[in-house]
């Protein structure tokens, strides 16, 4: 077998299995299994951690926190180890280590999480699964894509402008302080970008004025 056909293999047998597992929600399988009902068809319908907090409270988030934080970085690890192995093989593979693999894989769980196999392609926005991604990587890249999150968050009480904001330390990192390559520094882009588009019907809300702020008082008119 060929090394072009032995990459191509890697790439697409990575990507279909971080895909799969990302798929899994947690929002969905708690609400579901803990409290009986569906979070997509409660307040924002969005199956997230902020509208699962804001419908069901701080009871049942720990465990749906602990289910995304499984399936994103289990399979980010994952993908780490897979291309590493892929980069010790031979010095034309040696661009494919660690670091390449764990954003690769990042990317396709953020996919899985956006629009999941297994529950009709309708799915969260992948905030959590992109914060639990950066905390892999690299200290720099997720003290700069958290800080900004924070920042943003703590002046404005708005989840959504926080995420879409502080998604770009992501990139950002990597070009600042040039951790990786060209490959690592495109697939972040792509990450920040899927995010940005999937927060699309908040921006019409931020823009008009109709966006919620975060607040820790449960929705009680949606349980």
């Amino acid at each position: 077998m060929s090394k072009t056909a032995v990459i191509i293999i890697v790439h697409i047998a990575a990507a279909a299995l971080t895909y799969v597992i990302g798929s899994v929600n947690g929002a969905i399988i708690t609400s579901k299994y803990l409290y009986r009902r569906d979070i997509r068809e409660l307040g924002s319908g969005n199956p997230g951690l902020n509208n699962f907090h804001r419908v069901f409270g701080a009871r049942g988030a720990l465990l749906m926190i602990v289910i995304d934080v499984a399936k994103t970085l289990g399979p980010v690890l994952l993908g780490g180890w897979i291309f590493s192995l892929l980069g010790q093989s031979s010095p034309e593979h040696a661009k494919y280590g660690w670091l390449y693999g764990r954003i690769y894989a990042g990317f396709f769980v953020m996919l899985g999480h956006s629009f999941p196999v297994f529950y009709g392609f309708k799915g969260g926005r992948a905030v959590l699964a992109v914060g639990i991604l950066l905390f892999s990587l690299d200290w720099r890249v997720s003290v700069l894509g958290w800080g900004i999150f924070i920042i943003v968050l703590a002046a404005t009480r708005y989840v959504s402008l926080g995420a879409i904001i502080g998604v770009w330390g992501y990139p950002a990192a990597l070009a600042i302080f040039r951790i990786g390559g060209a490959p690592e520094l495109v697939l972040a882009i792509l990450s920040s970008a899927l995010l940005v588009a999937r927060h699309s019907a908040n921006i019409k809300r931020l823009l008009t004025g109709t966006e919620s702020k975060l607040s820790f008082k449960r929705n009680r008119k949606d349980t």
